[in-house]
């Protein structure tokens, strides 16, 4: 048996198994309705996800589009002919006894998706994707978590919903790599508008693959066993899972050496609460399914003109449109993925703002900091937000144009928004052109007005200059105060410049 150091390198191994609800208002074999009714159990069933005796499915075309339509936005290879197989295993949630995917003949294979690597230096990693495949969904046991010995009852509400399975190669080397990719796929889901990505609704679920590839003094790898982990319910539990399961082998190795053919591979759950996996069963290897072609379906058989018109309809990706956002518009990539995080709706509003007032890093700064803050506070969505893109992005552009300064910008906004909750309406552009003049707030260009303002001002606070002159950068707040309060709307940038020119040329 060989031992590990503390100090002995080994190579982290991971692939992850991605489940995602299409969004589809009936299941992939039936007209039951998918609505999320986790109150209303056992509601939304039929003979066919029931799987009753003379029961026959029917294809949904519009699943298969989805499913489509995601994997060429993952770069996947469309099969011209795909198949459906039987997967055939018993749980109280399965009442068929056997769950209807693809096997032999999924309809897509060979894809990748990229996300950042580790050293922000360094090129985009490139993820490979085996395959993405339609299968239907089963049912959810619920389970008396109290303690009481209480019963546990199956909700079959979700089976026969429409899922899509993206299997990546295990070529993801650390836990927050996988997050970073779990972050990068929800993200192009959302803007290929497939799925609501709703993970405490079931609606995006992961199982990762996980074991550790260990070099040996003799030049050979010893590889742990291969570990599924399940019950994740969140891209950090995802990671934090990860990160202790490849604490677990390396500890594992040490006192063992077991290696894959030791041991039968695993399943493990994820103890979030007590912040550990724990060991669930032996894990089932393809045969265990007794995977056979489902005799009620007929093969789908795919033309190149649906390809390609699939193709040609898929709108741009969010990687696509940081990249722009970041060459074109001056963004950071900080900036543009905050945006791009909160999904297509503030995307799409952001790029209005930005078009409205000609300054894509005003624009961004302003959704990312006021936008958001404000709508986190309020618990309110952009469309029932009182401040729309067309009265931002208004505000903006008289920023932009050095109409008002951004300190005015702030005042108004605020004052928008205050008379918008206050009315129950939406604030209008019109309103903006009202406040500014009603308040003198557009910028004075009159130098003449100013330097009076400035001169005056010093007359006034001697002090404050001689201060200033002596290395005291402060000194001038008061001076400011006094010349902003005289004239109304002044720039506080001009202000300051010509007060320093005048001060040093008063030595």
């Amino acid at each position: 048996m060989s031992t590990l150091t503390s100090s002995q390198p080994f190579a982290v191994i991971i692939g992850l198994e991605v489940h995602v609800q299409l969004k589809t208002s009936t299941k992939l074999f039936c007209s039951c309705t998918t609505e999320f009714r986790p109150d209303d159990p056992n509601s939304q069933t039929c003979p066919v996800c029931l799987g009753l005796p003379g029961s026959l499915p029917v294809m949904n075309r519009q699943a298969f589009q989805l499913a489509m339509t995601t994997a060429l936005a993952l770069n996947c290879s469309i099969a011209r002919e795909t198949r459906w197989d039987r997967k055939q295993y018993y749980y109280p949630d399965l009442p068929k006894a056997y769950q209807i995917s693809q096997y032999d003949q999924p309809f897509s294979s060979s894809g990748w998706l990229e996300i950042s690597a580790d050293d922000p230096q360094q090129p985009p990693r490139r993820i490979r994707i085996t395959r993405a495949h339609l299968e239907e969904d089963a049912g959810k046991n619920v389970h008396d978590e109290s303690g009481r010995g209480g019963d546990s009852r199956v909700d079959l509400n979700r089976a026969g919903t429409p899922l899509l399975e993206i299997v990546s190669e295990p070529d993801l080397r650390s836990a927050a790599e996988a997050r970073r990719y779990l972050e990068s796929l929800r993200s192009l889901l959302l803007f290929l508008e497939v799925s609501d990505c709703n993970m405490q609704e079931g609606s995006l679920r992961c199982d990762a693959n996980v074991n550790l590839h260990i070099p040996l003094p003799d030049g050979t790898t010893a590889a742990t066993p291969i570990v599924e982990l399940k019950n994740m319910n969140s891209f950090r539990n995802v990671e934090l899972a990860i990160e202790y399961e490849v604490r677990r082998q390396q500890q594992q190795w040490q006192k063992t050496g077991q290696r894959i053919g030791d041991v039968p591979k695993q399943t493990r759950g994820w103890d979030a609460e007590k912040g550990l996996t724990f060991s669930q069963r032996e894990k089932e290897e393809s045969s265990d399914y007794r995977y056979f072609p489902d005799p009620d379906l007929e093969p789908v058989l795919v033309a190149a003109a649906e390809i390609d018109s699939l193709r040609a309809a898929l709108p741009e990706t969010p990687a696509a449109r940081r990249q722009r956002w970041c060459c074109s518009l001056g963004l950071s990539e900080y900036d543009a993925s905050v945006i791009l995080d909160q999904g297509p709706e503030l995307a799409a509003w952001f790029e209005k703002v930005q078009q409205l007032c000609g300054d894509g890093k005003t624009a961004a700064n302003w959704v990312t900091q006021d936008i958001l803050r404000d709508l986190k506070a309020t618990e309110t969505t952009l469309p029932e937000f009182p401040i729309t893109a067309e009265v931002l992005g208004s505000l903006l552009k008289c920023v932009v144009a050095e109409r008002i300064t951004t300190k005015s910008a702030r005042d108004i906004y605020a004052e928008l928004r205050a008379s918008a909750e206050q009315s129950g309406t939406a604030a209008a552009v019109v309103q903006i052109e009202q406040i500014i003049q009603t308040r003198n707030l557009e910028i004075v260009r009159d130098t003449g007005a100013l330097d009076a303002a400035i001169a005056a001002a010093m007359t006034a606070k001697p002090d404050a200059a001689r201060d200033f002159r002596s290395g005291k950068q402060n000194a001038l707040g008061p001076l400011i105060g006094m010349i902003m309060k005289q004239v109304a709307g002044a720039d506080p940038k001009q202000v300051r410049e010509r007060l320093i020119s005048a001060v040093n040329s008063g030595e």
